[in-house]
């Protein structure tokens, strides 16, 4: 007792009047004590979505206002240029096209660059900082109570940048069941290329809760992506569950200038995409609005207007059996951006935000639902391509695209219909 005391006090006396720069190992311990909490058995998934809210509550909040701006100045523009048009005697085909095709259809998804680049500034952060190798670690065993592969969240959690990558990262993962399971789960995860269909019904319809309810569509991705990954291994690749093994890295203070080359190397892929696929897409969805000729334009009589209402009856039970969401679901198969930059150039959206159109033609309940099928329904052109080459089969593609649109449609019709049940519009 006697000695304790003496070096409990000598300790004591230390810490008072010493001081001393703080080394890696002493890093490695503040790590373990923060690892405690953030990886505990309980406390673990929780702390992980409440993560995942507060990034997503950032998005929109900083996000909102800066969309109003963007959104404000393609109205201008697209009607500045239509007036510079007229002025100059342009025929009237080259101006539908400037202005409902071009400025209209691109403008309409590139209104959505603040938000897409917030979320991967804020997936940054937690990247940097470490703890995203703990949301793997804490996943690795509740994927492993559910059969799956630990190691799979890691590809999954790329899936919300974009599918193709993390259909390919699916690589890392030895066994060739486990690899096949995350392949086929990987396009249930909400790509960067869904949000703007997200951003543009949630703020039409649950502004006060944007946030909230985007979140939801994230979530539900995670939910169907487990369910279906456990039906898989149930019936269709039986065997043991391999073991994941990975170290942990020290958490660190973020920098400015990493974060900030993370967000732009995957934000401006979306730019990109915005400048040559959608651009190419949305001229098509002019012309199909525009022939036969003499027809008006975007009408139902239009060859876009006889696609979309071809497909229409198959969407009414889930609420939205419009041939516009007919036709913007299938063309949204080549890029899921193209599903609101079809919208813009259907509607003309250049001389009006496309916010205030869709809340004309939609109810709370069907835009939810129209999200749900968006989030779901058959991977886009690149993520079927990518199952192609890591699988080898054209086999597997055709499976994805199947069951996934099944889904989708089996999900939306599931939501619409509860909801009137219980007395949602």
């Amino acid at each position: 007792m006697i000695a304790d005391r003496r070096y409990g006090f000598i300790g004591g006396l230390a810490k008072e009047v010493i001081s001393r720069r703080q080394t890696a190992e002493d890093r490695l311990s503040i790590s373990d004590k923060i690892d405690r909490i953030v990886t505990n058995r309980y406390l673990g998934i929780p702390i992980f979505l409440l993560a995942m809210w507060a990034v997503f509550q950032f998005t929109f909040k900083v996000g909102d206002p800066l969309i109003g701006w963007i959104e404000t100045f393609f109205e201008w523009f697209g009607g500045a240029v239509g007036m510079l048009l007229e002025r100059v005697g342009a025929p009237g085909f080259l101006n539908s096209l400037i202005v409902d095709g071009i400025i209209g259809g691109v403008g309409s998804v590139l209104v959505f660059i603040p938000n897409i680049f917030l979320l991967f500034f804020a997936i940054s952060l937690l990247e940097d900082s470490g703890y995203m190798a703990r949301a793997a670690y804490i996943m690795d065993r509740f994927m492993h109570t559910l059969g799956l592969h630990g190691k799979s969240f890691i590809p999954l959690l790329i899936g919300f940048g974009c599918n193709v990558p993390a259909i390919m990262a699916a690589r890392t993962l030895e066994n060739k069941r486990d690899r096949l399971i995350a392949i086929l789960i990987i396009p249930l995860m909400s790509c960067s290329a869904r949000l703007p269909v997200y951003v543009l019904f949630a703020g039409a319809f649950f502004s006060e809760r944007q946030g909230l309810v985007i979140y939801s569509l994230y979530l539900l991705g995670i939910a169907l992506a487990v369910m279906m990954g456990m039906i898989f291994k149930r019936f269709m690749f039986k065997g043991e569950t391999s073991h994941f093994v990975m170290e942990l890295p020290p958490y660190r203070m973020p920098t400015f200038k990493t974060t900030f080359i993370h967000m732009w190397e995957r934000g401006s892929s979306f730019i990109r995409k915005a400048g040559t696929t959608i651009f190419t897409v949305v001229i098509l969805i002019w012309a199909l609005s525009n022939l036969p000729v003499g027809v008006e334009y975007a009408s139902q009589e239009s060859i876009l207007g006889r696609i979309g209402s071809f497909a229409a009856p198959i969407f009414k039970p889930a609420g939205f059996g419009r041939w516009e969401a007919a036709a913007a679901l299938l063309f949204g198969i080549l890029a899921k951006e193209v599903v609101v930059g079809t919208l813009g150039v259907i509607y003309g959206a250049g001389e009006a935000g496309l916010t205030d159109i869709v809340s004309q033609y939609w109810t709370p309940l069907s835009a939810y639902a129209f999200m749900v099928m968006t989030l779901i329904y058959i991977p886009c052109a690149a993520a079927i391509g990518a199952i192609k080459r890591e699988t080898n089969s054209w086999g597997w593609s055709a499976f994805a695209v199947a069951y996934t649109l099944i889904l989708g449609w089996l999900m939306a019709v599931l939501v619409y219909q509860i909801g009137r049940l219980v007395g949602l519009s």
